[in-house]
């Protein structure tokens, strides 16, 4: 299963130049980087990026975070995937643009 992770302009540089990052400012505060299924992804970018431009969409395959990644109840007891380690760039599947477009971001249509 893959999980993905929205980064904006600046947090996707510094991760690039480091090789590695503890996250977003909400994930430092909470204590893990946050992540989102295919079909909670869209929610996540209404929710946290709504109107913002130069975002990057990050896409990881849980199955190789090991015992680091948890799955925790969110947003009306959903469960949502949580890294409890740095992510590292060698963690990434692949990584594209997440436009803006007229009715909100456009996400890939091959997210699985």
């Amino acid at each position: 299963m893959l999980v993905y992770k929205i980064f904006r302009a600046d947090e996707w540089a510094a991760f690039q130049a480091a090789g590695k990052t503890l996250g977003a400012p909400v994930d430092l505060a909470d204590g893990f980087v946050h992540f989102s299924t295919a079909g909670q992804a869209a929610e996540t970018a209404a929710k946290h990026f709504a109107g913002e431009e130069g975002l990057m969409l990050l896409a990881l395959d849980a199955d190789t975070l090991g015992d680091s990644l948890k799955w925790e109840p969110s947003r009306g007891g959903a469960l949502f995937p949580h890294l409890y380690r740095p992510l590292r760039m060698e963690d990434l599947l692949w990584h594209r643009p997440l436009p803006l477009g007229s009715a909100g971001h456009e996400f890939p249509e091959d997210m699985e």
